[in-house]
């Protein structure tokens, strides 16, 4: 008879479950290794808004997101695509639908019950789950694991998959520990920095007691003349943050290291032009006080009509034409981002360039990495997750060749 072949699977979000469960079905005694009490914290976290699976966006569009990473993901999304990620949710018994902006969430639209079937899943399969032991770095001959005991032990196997995440959100798991030992071994990781994260943002005492809270509603946001993103924007006590501050981040990151600041454009009424917003203000009366013109003819509101007052003129302008160029492009001046702790994800991770095409590390034989420990990034929307399981079903399917050869 031959030898059992075992694998070490490092990390218990999605991309580690998912490498998982594939090993194991194909027969390798598989076992888990999570930091935290119970695995897959972030995904659980996740599910408290819903838990947006993926997205049935066209494959175009779809890739259009990873933005430098969209040409390494591309093979990965054929292998595990969104079709296949339904697919394996309605074989857990939780099926999808998709939302009226092309998302995907499970019709219980919670976490919960995913996870239970999954974990029911991988114990059948026959995955242990060690919990509450962290990966500090390699032996001679293979990993060395800490338990809550505080004693070191080494794990031998034949193949090991790496899915440690990035550094948000570390209180749910992921750190960015494995940064260290992974550059000592000369492997290439670029700096690990905050993705999909609130902005900075100086506003006035005013503005800041007032509008904390507030929604920005129907805006798009622009950063040095890159591409809009539309949508609602949420006032925080120190800047900004939503779905559309989270699409825009990576050219306000750029913006901020080269600068030091970044000026991000809101647009308060994107589906009108400059010369019908104009056309609109004509319409002033002599009595009309300027809020009342603004909310009169343009329909802001009071956090709009703010947000004009923060722009740094001293005195918004009468000119029809003037008010509606700024209305266009209300400029707010960004000091930073907020910290990584914040982010829902990160940047940076170990270069394409240290890994091949099966997502086994080039200096690390037999080693092989998964989700957010690599270098791409995604908005939210689905983009995040479908990655992270199609990494991962990547890295288990090359673990299993190599154990072959």
């Amino acid at each position: 008879m031959s030898t059992p072949r075992t694998a070490s699977v490092v990390g218990g979000g999605p991309a580690g479950l998912i490498a998982a469960e594939v090993l194991a079905r194909a027969g390798v005694t598989v076992t888990a290794y999570d930091r935290m009490p119970s695995p897959a914290r972030k995904f659980l976290l996740a599910g408290h808004g819903g838990l947006n699976l993926t997205h049935t966006e066209d494959r175009d569009g779809f890739l259009a997101r990873y933005g430098d990473s969209a040409e390494r993901l591309a093979p990965m999304l054929d292998v595990f695509g969104p079709a296949d990620l339904r697919d394996w949710c309605a074989g857990l018994g939780e099926q999808t639908f998709v939302g009226s902006s092309g998302r995907v969430f499970p019709r219980s639209f919670r976490a919960t019950p995913l996870v239970r079937a999954w974990l029911a899943r991988l114990a059948d399969l026959g995955v242990r789950i060690e919990r509450r032991t962290r990966w500090t770095g390699w032996t001679d001959d293979g990993l060395s694991l800490t338990g809550v005991d505080g004693q070191e032990t080494e794990v031998l196997s034949d193949v090991t998959v790496f899915a440690l995440g990035g550094a948000s959100w570390p209180r749910l798991g992921s750190d960015g520990g494995w940064v260290g030992p992974f550059a000592d071994r000369g492997v290439t990781v670029a700096p690990l920095r905050p993705a999909n994260v609130g902005l900075r943002v100086g506003w006035s005492d005013t503005f800041a007691d007032r509008f904390e809270g507030t929604p920005l509603k129907h805006v798009e946001l622009t950063v040095r003349g890159r591409p809009g993103v539309q949508g609602d924007a949420m006032v925080t006590r120190a800047g900004i943050e939503g779905g559309p501050v989270y699409a825009i981040g990576a050219a306000a990151r750029d913006a901020l290291d080269a600068d030091g600041r970044c000026v991000l454009q809101v647009d308060l009424r994107p589906a009108l032009t400059v010369d019908q917003l104009a056309e609109r203000l004509q319409r002033r009366r002599p009595k009309d006080s300027t809020s009342n013109w603004l909310r009169r003819t343009l329909g802001l509101d009071p956090v709009g009509i703010a947000l004009l007052r923060e722009s740094g003129a001293s005195a918004l302008p009468t000119d029809p034409r003037e008010m509606a160029a700024l209305v266009k492009e209300v400029p707010v001046v960004v000091v930073a981002t907020m910290p990584i702790e914040k982010a829902i994800s990160t940047a940076g991770g170990i270069a394409w360039s240290e890994v091949d095409d099966a997502l086994m590390v080039r200096r690390l034989p037999g080693t092989f990495v998964a989700g957010e420990m690599l270098d791409w990034e995604a908005p939210t929307g689905g983009y995040l997750l479908q990655a992270s399981f199609s990494t991962g079903v990547v890295a288990a399917h090359g673990a299993l060749a190599w154990l072959e050869r």
